[in-house]
């Protein structure tokens, strides 16, 4: 498995939207985004269906990436979880469907991501991350970077503590399950270059 290592280039004047070697690339389907959790007798999960995305990059010499901007989108209405529709339902009211329907995330500044061998340490795309209408500072952890012709495939993970962002963790049977404070979202995704 090749991983990676990220070095923050924000100083690095080039690396910009619009420069030569950069493209757009869209996030494809076949992603997998899921959503992991506990209560108070077990844990959950739960599925996002409907994930947009796109990013600017540019490749790398040394057969890496140079990243300029990444924005990924998730349809909280979308997600439907392994606790049945009751459930899902007390999801979109914690994390306030009707008035703040996605979650997204933003990268920060640009990054080189580049291909190290077998290490297994993951490495960090820092950025802002909007839930139930409150943006904050989060980390994307990547576990698996890798180029395969026009795709780029990235596979990690974010843990949020929902009360940072003002979410109630949802609860069922009066407050007899009781979902903790901490989730974990992974992903599974390939972005490829856009056709022009």
């Amino acid at each position: 498995m090749k991983n990676c290592i990220l070095l923050l280039l924000a100083a690095w004047p080039h690396i910009g939207a619009g420069l030569p070697g950069q493209s757009e690339y869209n996030l494809s389907k076949g992603y997998t985004v899921t959503i992991h959790g506990t209560l108070s007798i077990h844990d959950w999960v739960e599925t996002v269906g409907q994930v947009s995305g796109d990013m600017m990059a540019g490749r790398h010499t040394g057969g890496g990436l140079d990243v300029n901007s990444v924005r990924i989108s998730m349809i909280v209405r979308s997600i439907k979880g392994d606790m049945g529709a009751v459930m899902d339902k007390k999801t979109y009211k914690a994390l306030k469907a009707d008035t703040d329907p996605e979650i997204s995330f933003r990268l920060d500044a640009p990054v080189l991501v580049m291909p190290v061998g077998v290490k297994e340490k993951p490495v960090a795309l820092v950025g802002h991350l909007t839930l139930a209408g409150v943006t904050r500072p989060a980390t994307l952890w990547i576990n698996y970077f890798a180029i395969a012709g026009d795709g780029i495939r990235f596979e990690g993970e974010q843990t949020v503590k929902m009360t940072d962002f003002g979410v109630k963790p949802p609860s069922a049977l009066f407050g007899t399950l009781k979902a903790g404070p901490d989730i974990t979202i992974s992903f599974k995704t390939v972005f490829t270059i856009q056709q022009k």
